[in-house]
């Protein structure tokens, strides 16, 4: 089969198509032909260099998976021959405490996909029972692959981290990319009054058209002024920051009294300080959130078989593209998910 590999990572990273066996499967294993599969910021980092920590070495990148089901495991009874299914980000034990309480994306046992385990970018790709989960029929394989990320990861930050209520202000910062141009959706169709921040003025029109009630491109950082002036001097209850410590400061500056912030992702990986009292004084949260666990996958499946979330692809490439994929990514030049395609033989 064909599968990209990162022989040398950096700015311009040594990518290459490799011809490598398809891979056997396991009792409890199924083989799934790869449709697709989305370039998410976490492989632009490992194809950048800038991720190693937990980075298989050699292995095949690509966790935001969709394909049909090619060959079962003897053990496996869920899934059949060209049934159509999404992964989920990490292959999971089932059986510990905390895939007991619904993270499975932190199972104590766990390998992430395309992590510590190969990954979709790939022709096929070998994934236990438990990490697959059915598209509905009439949804686009290509579409599915964001399924678990970017808008499971989202729907988990939003209902289980942040608690969004209905009548809440949600500021997403990073309105154009992926995690950012989904979380909108999904914000907005809680009932959420959403401020989107972009750097990218091009990018707008999207945003607003995606359910955003307001939309400010800035390249300032500071935009915590503004975003006070929207919200009669209060700040927003909650903060969606996919872009982490360059707009830190902001978005702490931009919360409510009993606000909330979660951090998404983190673009440029720097070491950052912040006055303590800019949460203590205002009784607010800071946390990370960054999985989604089966349940939030289906929740994602839902949604965009309901209409109630668009999936937003900017293009789609082949393997031998990556290199190009990879400098969209890097340069904001894509609005929402570039997705990468197998070839057919």
């Amino acid at each position: 089969m064909k599968a990209l590999y990162v022989n040398e990572p950096g700015a311009e990273p040594d990518l290459e198509v490799r011809d490598v066996p398809v891979p056997g499967i396991t009792d409890n294993q199924v083989l799934v032909r790869v449709a697709a599969c989305g370039l998410c910021n976490h492989d632009v980092a490992v194809m950048a260099g800038l991720l190693h920590r937990g980075v298989s070495k050699d292995v095949i990148l690509g966790h935001e998976i969709s394909g049909f089901v090619d060959r079962v495991g003897a053990s496996v009874h869920a899934f059949s021959e060209g049934d159509r299914v999404v992964a989920t980000l990490t292959a999971f034990c089932g059986k510990c405490d905390r895939c007991l309480a619904g993270h499975q994306y932190r199972c104590r046992e766990g390998q992430g996909v395309g992590h510590g385990i190969n990954g979709g970018f790939a022709q096929y790709v070998a994934l236990p029972e438990t990490s697959l989960v059915p598209v509905p029929d009439g949804l686009d394989l290509v579409d599915a692959c964001v399924a678990a990320c970017p808008i499971g990861v989202t729907i988990q930050a939003i209902s289980d981290v942040a608690r969004v209520k209905p009548g809440e202000t949600v500021l997403v910062v990073g309105a154009g990319g992926g995690l950012g141009i989904h979380a909108i959706q999904v914000a907005a169709a809680g009932g959420a009054r959403v401020i989107a921040v972009t750097t990218s003025l091009d990018k707008m029109p999207a945003i607003e058209s995606l359910g955003a009630d307001v939309v400010l491109s800035t390249k300032d950082l500071d935009f915590s002024e503004i975003v006070f002036a929207l919200t009669g001097d209060e700040g927003v209850d909650v903060i969606l920051n996919t872009v982490g410590s360059a707009v830190l400061e902001s978005c702490l500056a931009s919360l409510a009294q009993f606000g909330r912030m979660v951090i998404l992702g983190e673009v440029e990986g720097a070491k950052i300080g912040f006055n303590i009292t800019d949460i203590l004084f205002l009784d607010a949260t800071m946390s990370g959130s960054t999985g989604a666990s089966p349940s939030h996958i289906a929740s994602a499946l839902d949604m965009m078989s309901s209409g109630k979330v668009k999936p937003v692809i900017h293009q789609q490439l082949g393997l031998a593209e990556a290199t190009e994929a990879f400098q969209l990514v890097r340069s904001r030049g894509a609005t929402g998910r570039i997705v990468l395609i197998p070839p057919a033989e």
